[in-house]
This record gives structure tokens, sequence and C-alpha cells, in this order.
């Protein structure tokens, strides 16, 4: 992770507006069918772990999307604020909505057996499947 003072960002109207200092520089893209249905396309998200803060929480609208995870959107302008793993409180902050992405690098790309063959990104990444990404989660020493 990157801790390179206080990241900041905001939904399109800016009704909430978030800060972190435990920002990771490395997006991530989601390719799975929740992802595409909740945004029209790939989920661009840099991982914040659990030090998130938020102004404007009567604004946030939370979708329990699944039994470990929820997704935070805007309930005055639709943007979305966060997909949140519910056991630690995870967060992964999409891309777009941070003021200031200089320095990131587009990594990784998960649900890559999900992706559609009308679309592709240039770069270079990790790519993992679903039944991968379950697996690392999953597995004795993502336990500890």
């Amino acid at each position: 992770m990157s801790n390179s003072g206080v990241a900041t960002g905001s939904c399109l109207c800016r009704a909430v507006s978030l800060s972190t200092t435990s920002m990771n520089d490395r997006v991530g893209a989601c390719h799975c069918n929740m992802c595409r249905k909740w945004g029209g396309g790939a989920l661009l998200v840099v991982d914040c772990g659990s030090d998130v803060s938020f102004l404007g929480e009567e604004n946030i609208g939370i979708y329990q999307s699944s039994e470990w995870a929820e997704r935070g959107f805007c309930k005055q302008c639709g943007s979305h604020l966060f997909y949140r793993l519910k056991q630690n409180q995870q967060y992964y902050i999409p891309a777009g909505i941070l003021d200031n992405d200089e320095g990131f690098v587009f990594e990784h790309q998960v649900f890559i057996d999900e992706k559609p063959a009308y679309y592709s990104f240039a770069n270079e990444t990790k790519n993992m499947t679903g039944a991968e990404l379950f697996a690392q989660f999953t597995s004795p020493s993502s336990q500890s």
C-alpha cells in the first residue's frame, strides 16, 4: 500500500466526500457480471483498506450485493462510492472518484473469465478468473 498522505474524493454532486490515508496506488478491474451491471462496464478500483472516512453519510445508500460484500452509492447523484467486504470492512474505491490519480498503475484484472469479448484493455496485467480469486481468499495462508 502506498501511504503518501491523505487521499480525497467525492461523488459527482459532492454531497458525499471521502478521505483515506491508506490508499493503494495499484488499480484493479473487475469484470464480474454484478460489477458490469452496476456500472455498465468493468469496475476500476483502488484498495483503501478499512481506513476510509466519509462526510455526508446521510447521502450514502448501501446495496447488499452478496453475502460477503456491499456497494455504496450517493443517493443524490447515483455515483458509485465503494465496494466493501463485510468481514473486514475493506473498501475498494472507484479510481474515478478520487481527486488525484497521479501515480496510479493498472495492475490486475479479476473475473477475467466473465469479461465480454467487446472490450479489452491494452495494459499488461495479472489476470485472475473468479475461481482463482475466491481460492485466494479461502486458502489457509490468507486466513492468518
